[in-house]
């Protein structure tokens, strides 16, 4: 395979040691097929890139999106009517993703990418967060990364007041490119581990998605307007600060169509205790006393 030639002109500054680079140099409302594998070699090395300066149209937002994969408005927040592909979020204090979370894990295939323009922000405060799973999942201690290795977890999008959309994926997930393995459990859509009982799941849970908050892990970023970031869910977490007073308006672009391969093989069948119903179950009971409520008028 030929290798990826990064275009001279062309700066790439690393923002941590984990992950994380801002690029000056490309036009994303322009961009040649050097520069989207140029991008897309970028990405696979620093999990989360910036280009600040860009302000894009939607149009041309959009246009950059597709040349990673297809493309699928938010399934729960709203979109723009007129750009259905086109998530924006429009905050002035709070309504942000101030929980750590990888983007849609409770759909069976989870977002593949996401890219977002920072239209508006305020000049202190809301920035942005991101983990590397990766590096989380390498300082785990071998015994631990044994058992992860053969678990599942449950994702449902309790947050968004959809409780009844739900998959599970595994616990560490290989990334299909770089063949690396990535903790893929989030503070947000996770409700447990299906392979331990509840009280087990709770205390393993709550410490696998602490341990991605570790600062070492992480890279931090203050906004500007006009800038584009895009990030690799399979590799990745992020979350917002919210601790702003402004308006911050941002549109973001979701690549669809990754389903998450385990790292190893399960050798535990989900637990069940004698006369309880398994977690699926519980759910799939929960999502019939949901849908039922929804038919009666119950909810608004």
């Amino acid at each position: 395979m030929a290798q990826t030639i990064i275009p001279a002109d062309w700066q790439i500054k690393r923002l941590s040691g984990s992950l994380g680079a801002s690029v000056t140099g490309p036009n994303i409302s322009h961009v040649s097929e050097q520069d989207l594998d140029a991008i897309k070699t970028l990405l696979t090395e620093h999990l989360v890139l910036f280009f600040p300066g860009q302000s894009p149209s939607k149009d041309d937002h959009i246009a950059f999106g597709r040349n990673f994969g297809e493309l699928e408005g938010h399934p729960n927040l709203s979109n723009n009517a007129e750009y259905p592909e086109l998530f924006e979020l429009v905050a002035t204090q709070g309504g942000v993703a101030d929980e750590w979370h990888t983007d849609i894990t409770f759909r069976p295939e989870p977002a593949l990418m996401s890219i977002l323009h920072m239209v508006k922000c305020p000049d202190v405060g809301g920035d942005t967060l991101w983990s590397s799973l990766y590096a989380a999942y390498d300082e785990l201690s071998p015994p631990m990364q044994a058992m992860c290795d053969g678990l599942t977890a449950l994702h449902d999008a309790h947050p968004h007041n959809h409780p009844e959309q739900m998959a599970v994926h595994p616990v560490v997930r290989r990334h299909p490119i770089t063949g690396r393995k990535a903790l893929y459990v989030n503070e947000h859509f996770t409700r447990r581990i299906v392979e331990l009982n509840s009280t087990e799941s709770e205390a393993m849970l709550r410490y696998l998605t602490n341990w991605v908050k570790q600062p070492r892990f992480t890279v931090r970023y203050q906004w500007s307007a006009g800038t584009i970031a895009m990030w690799d869910n399979r590799c990745t977490q992020h979350m917002v600060l919210n601790d702003f007073v402004g308006e911050r308006i941002i549109q973001r672009v979701t690549i669809m169509g990754d389903k998450p391969e385990a790292a190893e093989s399960s050798q535990w069948q989900p637990y069940v205790r004698d006369g309880r119903l398994s977690a699926m179950s519980r759910h799939d009971r929960q999502l019939h006393q949901f849908q039922k409520k929804t038919n009666q008028g119950t909810f608004a």
